[in-house]
């Protein structure tokens, strides 16, 4: 075949999306002779969508080289903008500093209004996001949309319709984000975007959609983006993110082995895409799919990874050292990340671990300001998932500061929104507090009709963690799990069971009478048992004193 046939049928294989035949039958004529600045674009983004990056970049450093000789300037800005763009993604910013340099310089040499000034502003608005001035970059983006709207540019009008609403999703103006983000899928669901940008804007809702921990849009987009990839067979440059928000949605439905296999195939597909960024998100998930149940080595060897490709190990290694019993490395690293955390949808991700580590070490007025912090949040996001968030903290705070009724309240409300949200682990983790509070209001059967079903919920599963905690407080036969009191806890038992009072305890360890009258209950709880002298005998019989 010759060059201008293979061209030709370069170009219909480009039309079909059929990404790797059309890769294949530019490049070759490519070899042949080269392309003129319009093939080189489509070899270019037929490169990008089948993994190979540096092609990519190559190609459209050509195709800008040829608009320039024709004297398209502005053809050439674009290129230039792009080259830039995702030169900047891959963390390469001296480079990608001259390419856009290069792009600014041509753009403002010419005299006319035209629409690559909008392009233009894309990456400024990613600058002001990346120092935390979300009113300007939301400014930016709106000033980019009207650009576009000027010039009829669907692409540059996507891109930045959606990222104006995922920076209102930042900023607490949820609902305006949202709805941003819906009128931006639009234009992809009906074919309008060129191919890069269709998936970037696919990526970049879905990941909008979780930072306003909105599950049913997430999970809605999620679908369309897999139905996407599967008419692109041949195509690697989104089928790692869709694995990775795939594999987000089979975890919080319980599906959890499925959601392993679709982990690991992410992080590979994601490796091969060059995209760090999102294989380090798919081996954090592996981490907390392995945590889970109760596969520590593998949880660490899988955060490690995460950590290894730029993405923050927290909060699931803080939970993972919780669950070694290193209460102390825990809460070390909890703080430490919710310290370094500022934007509203981050912290709202760490703030339940940094609850359920300050119950476990007894810091109950850390536990006290992030679930006032998390519920305050969640006032503004409207979010079904962080209501239940909220809901299933403050039962824990009450019930860990002695009050159990209304605890038993919000706790019953937790169970039904996680059901509610088809979240099989949360809701089994919020029967758990049930059983206690029921406990500790005098009702033992109920407690112990909560404790079967989530011990049930747990083996169904694979929460081996879980379903161990339970068979410890319950004494089941040949269980050598842990008891699940924590340091304090165990303090207070060893006083209580040498026959010291509440009072004589609290004086001994500097503690409110009211403090220890909780840590007693808690106890009680965890033990299940009603009254000192069982606790006693329950800590000597299982050799936990």
């Amino acid at each position: 075949m010759d060059a201008v046939a293979e061209v030709e049928q370069g170009r219909e294989f480009y039309a079909d999306r059929a990404w790797a035949d059309a890769y294949a039958a530019l490049s070759g004529a490519d070899r042949e002779a080269a392309l003129p600045a319009d093939d080189l674009e489509l070899l270019a983004t037929a490169a990008y969508m089948v993994g190979r990056e540096d092609e990519y970049f190559g190609a459209l450093s050509r195709a800008h080289r040829a608009h320039l000789n024709a004297g398209e300037a502005l053809r050439a800005a674009r290129c230039a903008l792009w080259v830039g763009m995702n030169l900047a993604q891959r963390g390469e910013m001296g480079r990608a500093s001259g390419w856009l340099g290069r792009a600014r310089r041509l753009i403002e040499r010419e005299p006319c209004d035209c629409v690559e000034q909008g392009y233009l502003l894309i990456p400024r608005m990613f600058e002001q996001e990346a120092t935390g001035d979300l009113s300007a970059a939301i400014a930016t983006a709106a000033e980019a949309a009207a650009v576009a709207e000027r010039f009829g540019d669907a692409d540059l009008l996507a891109l930045a319709v959606h990222s104006q609403g995922h920076l209102l999703v930042c900023a607490g103006q949820v609902k305006d984000g949202l709805a941003l983000l819906d009128e931006s899928m639009v234009a992809v669901t009906t074919g309008e975007l060129s191919p890069i940008v269709s998936g970037i804007v696919y990526c970049g809702v879905i990941m909008g959609c979780q930072a306003a921990f909105d599950l049913r849009r997430a999970q809605e987009w999620t679908a369309a983006l897999a139905a996407w990839c599967r008419e692109q067979s041949d195509m690697v440059a989104f089928s790692g993110r869709c694995l990775v928000h795939r594999t987000e949605i089979l975890g919080l439905r319980g599906a959890w082995m499925e959601a392993l296999r679709e982990a690991r195939r992410a992080v590979e597909r994601c490796l091969e895409a060059q995209n760090r960024r999102a294989a380090g998100q798919a081996a954090y998930l592996q981490g907390d799919l392995h945590r889970l149940r109760g596969s520590f080595a593998a949880a660490e060897q899988a955060y490690r990874e995460a950590s290894g490709h730029g993405r923050e190990p927290q909060p699931g290694f803080a939970l993972l050292r919780l669950a070694q019993g290193n209460t102390d490395a825990a809460a070390a690293a909890i703080q430490r990340a919710l310290g370094e955390t500022r934007d509203r949808p981050g912290r709202a991700a760490l703030l339940p671990a940094v609850i359920e580590i300050a119950l476990a070490v007894d810091d109950m007025e850390a536990a006290r300001s992030a679930c006032l912090e998390l519920a305050e949040i969640a006032a503004d996001y409207e979010a079904g998932m962080l209501d239940a968030a909220v809901l299933y903290a403050k039962g824990a705070v009450d019930l860990a500061q002695g009050d159990p009724e209304p605890a038993l309240v919000l706790l019953r409300r937790a169970w039904e929104a996680w059901q509610e949200l088809g979240a099989p682990y949360e809701a089994a983790r919020a029967r758990v507090l049930i059983a206690q509070a029921c406990l500790a209001l005098g009702d033992d059967e109920a407690a112990m009709m909560e404790r079967e079903a989530a011990r049930g919920a747990f083996a169904s599963l694979g929460a081996a963690p879980n379903v161990a905690s339970i068979d410890a407080r319950t004494g089941r036969a040949g269980s050598r799990a842990p008891h699940g009191l924590t340091a304090r806890e165990l303090e207070v038992l060893r006083l209580v069971a040498a026959g010291q009072t509440n009072k004589s305890i609290g004086a001994r360890l500097v503690l409110s009478e009211r403090t220890v009258e909780r840590h007693v209950s808690n106890i009680f709880a965890k033990l299940d048992v009603s009254s000192r002298a069982a606790a006693t005998a329950f800590a000597y019989e299982h050799k936990i004193l």
